[in-house]
């Protein structure tokens, strides 16, 4: 296999100094993992876009949560002005602390309440936080916190609630 002119083999093809001969031309290895893979493409990325199903707390025993969520990022809800002024801070707080939070006196409650909420909006694709309100139907807590959580770290934040 030849180098290309950053002294790798990522599959320069032809643009400098000729074709690179290597096994799988989707293949590259990225500089900062150890094994070859292929580059993301725009399917793979609206597939993402389009959601993904996961089991949240249940409502009540034998009554599962199962939604298709997407991950929206906080900083994107904060710059489209979804999250109030007022809540910016408290929003800084839970980001930068992993969902934490920092303080718990009622009102800082009361705001990562609305935060949450205001994430969990944006999450639930299938049902929709509106949909769910419509029918009656308040989430819980422990399902609000879940999808708070989801939605900053993925699916390794539900790992506690399915160790029952």
């Amino acid at each position: 296999m030849e180098n290309n002119m950053y002294g790798n083999n990522n599959g320069v093809n032809g643009q400098f100094g000729g074709p690179v001969a290597y096994q799988n031309p989707k293949q590259v290895r990225p500089v900062n993992c150890d094994e070859a893979m292929n580059v993301t493409s725009i399917s793979d990325l609206q597939s993402y876009a389009a959601g993904t199903v996961v089991r949240f707390p249940d409502f009540a025993e034998g009554q599962p949560f199962v939604a298709r969520v997407r991950r929206p990022s906080l900083l994107v809800l904060a710059k489209q002005g979804k999250i109030p002024n007022t809540l910016l801070t408290v929003a800084g707080d839970l980001f930068n602390n992993g969902g934490t939070g920092s303080k718990a006196d009622d009102d800082t409650l009361g705001d990562m309440y609305d935060i949450c909420k205001i994430v969990c909006e944006a999450c639930l694709i299938q049902p929709t936080m509106q949909e769910i309100e419509s029918a009656g139907i308040e989430i819980t807590d422990e399902q609000l916190m879940a999808i708070f959580n989801y939605s900053q770290v993925g699916v390794k934040a539900l790992t506690n609630f399915r160790q029952e």
